[in-house]
């Protein structure tokens, strides 16, 4: 017996996501990506939805670890070792009529994720293993959930869920404590919880029911699909999986209002859910960053002024720095009998005996059996199972000092040509950057974790120089965006003059360096002729590798850079 799960129309808060909810329970194309901190009921609101489609229907939480055969089916193996080779149907399958839930999404390996989609947009899944091939069904929900400090989507994989909601708790006290009673209630009596909410229940399951049986009629002009395209082309989006989004969260919700056909109001109200995440084309000319002026011709100063005290703020270009890109020696995992969560996503290297595989090589499997004259079929003590390498994704946390100071001698056009340096010649397909510009009166996130290469250059292209250093505020924001696979460069001159503890800014980013634990490097962008060391003083209190900006080519930048990442990765 299942145990009882917290009501849908229980939840307090959360319109957002409930309405998207609701939609894709309409139309199981609808795939739902909900981003948020933890704790905003993300998982609670997925685990309600599944009483919702039909009585008993399935709710599988697909662990981060899965296989690939157990996620998207494959060889059954019990079955070969008796001589009947078949396929064993993986969570798609099991799913099938249900709600399949992924919560940290964006650390699924990318393979599974398209596979994933692809099977969500199709409502079928074709499972090819060893020369057998089946088909299943694929119609569930698929609601994936993460918490986007701990890492991004690429925007390909982004633009393939179809709605995206931003869940945030109640900011209404009231609202809060409702939803805490609620809770409460539900723990401490599940069954009494339920039978409250029953009849609420039982009438938005019937609505949703009547809808799925009303939304294959639903008509949707040539009116309303001229509108739309507009819409998509206005806000610079060129996917058209955007267009096929809002219509049909339109028809959805116009099944549920038990309209016949899409009203303009239906659109305008999923507008938000379809387009939010769906990045500008990248074909277009390069656009500032969001809250960045595009620069001014190179002879032309802006000034500005914060607190009475003028500030000059200028935006200069990159200078060239070529770097190669760094090889890091990655080893297989020794055989025996370690720990596993998974196989990795990475390249197969080598094969290993074992009797309990994770992901069957059957040509080494075959080739064992055939060593010992089993010319019939194998048993267990001839199934292997490949090793791969892993890819372990970097996350790249850039802080640079953009202050004032900066300016002299246009010494930050240095600092961007040796970040782009350091782009070209670390940062991978898996890996991703953010970069935390220090300068004026607070430090502020000016790129969110992104695998674009382009995004993050084009930050650091725009990125404007001028103010003053609020150091200690830069770093105790880097420390939020910190994970195990981070890897943080700090260029700075050490000039810190905005206090963030007490009164003294120098001892405050002190104290912000020393509490950062990933591996580091700190470039020095001093000049000689001014050096004060605060910069070495900064490295010393965050273990991080100094080097001075003056001279950083690219050679100079592999052989620093090579061992951090080793390190990193060993770590994480």
């Amino acid at each position: 017996m299942r145990p009882p799960i917290f009501p849908f129309s229980a939840l307090v808060g959360l319109d957002p996501l409930k309405t998207a909810l609701r939609l894709a329970a309409v139309d199981m194309r609808l795939s739902v990506l909900v981003r948020g901190d933890k704790g905003t009921g993300k998982s609670t609101a997925a685990r309600a939805l599944g009483p919702l489609l039909a009585e008993g229907a399935p709710f599988v939480n697909l662990p981060i670890g899965a296989t690939e055969d157990r996620l998207l089916g494959g060889l059954d193996i019990e079955r070969a070792v008796r001589g009947e080779p078949a396929l064993k149907p993986g969570l798609l399958a099991e799913a099938d009529g249900g709600v399949l839930y992924i919560d940290e999404v964006n650390l699924l390996p990318e393979h599974l994720a398209d596979a994933l989609l692809d099977a969500v947009a199709s409502g079928l899944h074709v499972v090819e293993h060893e020369g057998y091939s089946a088909v299943q069904a694929a119609h569930f929900v698929l609601i994936g959930s993460m918490n986007p400090e701990e890492g991004t989507l690429r925007p390909q994989l982004l633009d393939r869920f179809a709605l995206v909601v931003e869940a945030s708790a109640p900011a209404d006290p009231a609202e809060r404590r409702e939803a805490v009673e609620r809770r409460l209630r539900f723990d401490r009596d599940p069954e009494a919880f339920v039978i409250e909410w029953e009849s609420k229940q039982e009438a938005l399951a019937l609505t949703l029911q009547r809808a799925r049986g009303r939304l294959s009629e639903v008509a949707c002009s040539a009116e309303i699909l001229d509108g739309i395209s507009r819409t998509v082309c206005e806000r610079g989006v060129r996917s058209l999986r955007a267009d096929l989004a809002i219509v049909r969260a339109s028809r959805a919700l116009a099944a549920l209002d038990g309209s016949s056909e899409v009203l303009p109001d239906h659109v305008e109200a999923v507008l938000p859910l379809a387009l939010g995440h769906r990045a500008p084309s990248r074909e277009r000319a390069p656009e500032p960053p969001r809250g960045m002026a595009p620069p001014p011709p190179p002879s032309e100063d802006r000034a500005g002024a914060s607190g009475g005290e003028a500030a000059h703020e200028r935006i200069f270009a990159p200078r060239e720095v070529t770097a190669p890109r760094i090889a890091v020696r990655e080893t297989a995992p020794a055989s025996g009998t370690g720990p596993r969560t998974g196989p990795a996503s990475g390249p197969a290297v080598r094969s290993r005996l074992t009797c309990a595989p994770q992901e069957l090589d059957v040509r080494g499997t075959v080739v064992h059996s055939l060593g010992r004259n089993a010319t019939t079929q194998f048993g267990p003590e001839d199934l292997h199972e490949k090793v791969r390498v892993p890819r372990a994704g970097t996350r790249f946390l850039l802080v640079v000092d953009s202050s004032g100071s900066h300016a002299v001698e246009q010494r930050m056009r240095s600092v961007k040509g040796a970040l782009n340096g350091l782009l070209e010649a670390s940062v991978r397909r898996e890996d991703e950057v953010a970069l935390i510009v220090v300068r004026g009166a607070a430090a502020a996130v000016a790129l969110e974790p992104t695998r674009s290469l382009e995004e993050s250059r084009r930050a650091l292209e725009y990125l404007p120089t001028g103010g003053r250093t609020p150091l200690a505020h830069g770093l105790e924001l880097a420390a939020r965006f910190v994970i195990p696979s981070t890897v943080l460069v700090l260029i700075t001159d050490g000039r810190a003059n905005v206090p963030s503890r007490s009164d003294d800014p120098w001892l405050d980013a002190l104290a912000a360096a020393s509490e950062i634990t990933c591996p580091a490097l700190v470039v020095d962008s001093e000049t000689s002729l001014r050096a004060t060391g605060r910069a070495r003083e900064l490295a010393r209190a965050m273990r991080a590798t100094h080097v001075e900006l003056d001279g950083l080519d690219a050679n100079r930048l592999s052989h620093l850079l090579g061992p951090i990442l080793v390190e990193q990765r060993r770590e994480s």
